[in-house]
């Protein structure tokens, strides 16, 4: 149950990621461009996003385990190193190239351009560089 609950997750947050038109990358790059046709429809996303989390996080933490599993599984680590600060600079750096976020790449892809194929390529070859690396300390 805790893999097809997982399953539905994913497909509802793929599914608010293409109504609010995220998997459009003009949409990600029209709010990059703070100097020129500034879209402010991503910020309105991230937005809701973090008080659906906020309010979420408070109401699934009032029980004692989770509905679809024995304990709450949370990070633990707090430190910052290398692996962490450089993976999120590439995370940052390809999304403002290419207008791509992995999750609206992915559900993009019924509709494959040159541009989302060379993203997900990059993003393939990130996943085995990052195998490639040592893991953290």
């Amino acid at each position: 149950m805790k893999t097809v609950m997982g399953y539905i997750a994913g497909l509802l947050f793929g599914l608010g990621l293409a109504l609010a038109g995220m998997t459009d990358p003009a949409r990600v790059l029209g709010f990059l461009d703070i100097f020129g046709a500034w879209d402010p429809t991503l910020m309105f996303v991230l937005g809701g996003a973090v008080v659906t989390t906020f309010i979420g996080y408070r109401l699934v933490f009032r029980r004692e385990r989770p509905m679809f599993g024995e304990t709450f599984q949370l990070p633990t680590r707090r430190d910052l190193d290398a692996r962490l600060i450089g993976g999120a600079a590439l995370f940052g750096i390809g999304w403002g190239l290419s207008g791509y976020c992995p999750g609206p790449a992915i559900a993009s892809i019924a509709g494959l351009s040159a541009p989302l194929f060379a993203m997900l390529v990059a993003m393939v070859a990130g996943w085995f560089l990052a195998r490639a690396m040592p893991a953290r300390g």
